[in-house]
């Protein structure tokens, strides 16, 4: 059964993180990234995410989620940090990524207790949109379209479609999805911990080629440079102010596909600023895992995701790469 996003599970998950909400904050946005400081990569993790059985627990998520995003922003309370993230008035989409259906995409827990904050912060359900490259993945994944203005949105690309004109920078030219282009004020993103048999990882960098027509082109050389001159597009680099990678389960070979046998359960989520340290955050972690397995590193499979640097050098300043510039916290 497909679990609907609807204003009597906020209600569910405010009473699980009873006091976990505290008043405050401003409407100050997010800086853009600056090469001059530190960036902050929040690495959560909850043991007992899940308990005793396998399905996660909505409030403990919630709860890792808080410590995430106060610990991102430095706020005195979580109310204040999504405050930070957008304000009342500007529509917000959440980027997932539903390709591998629902064993390895962003979880529909996880996307509702996101909600949840947001409209504790102010930004009402209307203003919500979830959404994705096609309908049927989404559907796959668990989530449940919809498009009545009035409530919290969930669609493909292709219910709106693409612009007609090209966005083009470097390597790549392409056209845009309507939603990124003309529904969205600002966008979450919300990968996967995962291994990318093409492109060696797919986090937050790549989780932005479900906001293009023709992604198909871009997979030669490992996706370099083509990964980092999509996130060069203006309306992805404008609007994408946080991404949250699900590291609840996440999978070290096989992917995008959902290849169980190897996937493991990390039970946390990866919180960032910085697209571009968030990937190379992740990477280590998968490589570090596929070293407890006996795996050759991807360097060594000839599928090292180059593009992260890439989007770190001085033609596109998206983050930084340099793991003595980036500040992991743990929570």
């Amino acid at each position: 059964m497909r679990q609907r996003l609807e204003p009597n599970r906020r209600e569910f998950l405010k009473k699980c993180a009873a006091g976990a909400m505290l008043a405050g904050g401003t409407h100050g946005l997010p800086a853009f990234f600056s090469a001059r400081e530190k960036t902050r990569v929040v690495n959560a993790h909850d043991p007992l995410l899940r308990g005793a059985g396998s399905s996660l627990d909505s409030g403990r998520l919630l709860k890792m989620l808080d410590r995430s995003v106060q610990a991102l922003y430095a706020t005195d309370s979580p109310l204040e940090a999504w405050k930070k993230v957008a304000r009342p008035g500007e529509v917000v989409g959440l980027k997932v990524n539903g390709l591998a259906g629902r064993g390895i995409s962003t979880s529909v827990l996880l996307v509702e207790v996101v909600c949840a904050r947001l409209q504790d912060a102010g930004i009402p359900q209307k203003d919500i949109v979830i959404w994705d490259r096609l309908n049927a993945d989404l559907e796959s994944a668990g989530f449940r379209n919809a498009t009545r203005q009035d409530h919290m949105r969930c669609f493909g690309n292709d219910t709106l479609g693409y612009e007609e004109d090209l966005a083009t920078y470097g390597s790549v030219g392409s056209c845009l999805a309507k939603t990124l282009t003309q529904v969205c004020d600002a966008v979450i993103n919300l990968p996967v911990l995962k291994d990318h048999g093409i492109a060696g990882v797919t986090m937050a960098l790549k989780n932005l080629f479900g906001a293009i027509h023709n992604p198909n082109k871009y997979h030669l050389n490992v996706g370099d440079p083509y990964v980092a001159d999509v996130n060069m597009l203006p309306p992805i680099r404008q609007k994408v102010r946080l991404h949250i990678c699900d590291a609840t389960t996440a999978q070290y070979e096989g992917g995008p596909s959902y290849m169980p046998q190897w996937t493991w359960r990390y039970n946390g989520l990866l919180m960032s600023r910085d697209p571009v340290a968030l990937d190379y955050t992740g990477w280590q972690i998968l490589e570090q895992e596929r070293a407890e397995k006996g795996m050759k590193s991807l360097r060594a499979l000839g599928r090292a995701p180059d593009y992260i640097a890439t989007a770190a050098d001085p033609n596109h300043r998206l983050g930084t790469n340099d793991p003595s510039q980036i500040e992991q916290v743990e929570v």
